[in-house]
């Protein structure tokens, strides 16, 4: 018994020492295999043969109802809308890259936190989607913001890891 509770005492032990190459490192290749195509892909479809030119798509995913109000015609859009919906598809495109590249990172992680219950206020007050709630054994959207969340907290927290731009760089 004590040979296995030494065992478990060393596998711990290394375990900890790599644990600040490996966890920055995972969370940074489970986002860019989860996240970063799912935000790049949304904002593809915000842009119509420029970035400063919103398409109804981005209307309507950001302005539900003032989009349907309008019918989606996209020269009713406000300057307000069409500075949102700007700095929301910059974001969307620089942020996952940030990430991806270990550039900034923690900033990068903490502002896309921020993103992401923006978007889910968006999705619950503009779509109707549900939001559901925690413990309750069903998958809803609270589920998978949390979760998403939780991956962003771990970047804020733990950095990039050893393989980034700011290990390169050497920023914090």
């Amino acid at each position: 018994m004590t040979a296995l509770i030494a065992l478990h005492n060393s596998v711990a032990e290394k375990l900890d020492r790599s644990s600040e190459i490996l966890t920055p490192t995972l969370a940074r290749l489970v986002f860019a295999a989860v996240l970063l195509f799912y935000y790049w892909n949304s904002a593809m479809l915000k842009i119509d043969g420029s970035i400063f030119s919103p398409s109804a798509g981005a209307f309507g995913q950001i302005f539900p109802k003032a989009a349907e109000a309008v019918l989606y015609d996209v020269t009713q859009m406000t300057f307000f809308q069409r500075i949102v919906i700007f700095f929301g598809t910059i974001a969307e495109f620089a942020l996952p890259a940030l990430i991806l590249v270990g550039l900034l990172t923690r900033l990068a992680a903490l502002a896309m936190i921020g993103f992401v219950w923006v978007q889910t206020l968006v999705d619950v007050t503009g779509h109707g989607v549900a939001l559901g709630s925690l413990f309750d054994n069903t998958y809803t959207l609270l589920d998978q913001r949390v979760m998403w969340t939780f991956l962003l907290l771990v970047i804020v927290v733990k950095g990039a890891g050893p393989i980034s731009l700011d290990r390169i760089l050497r920023l914090p």
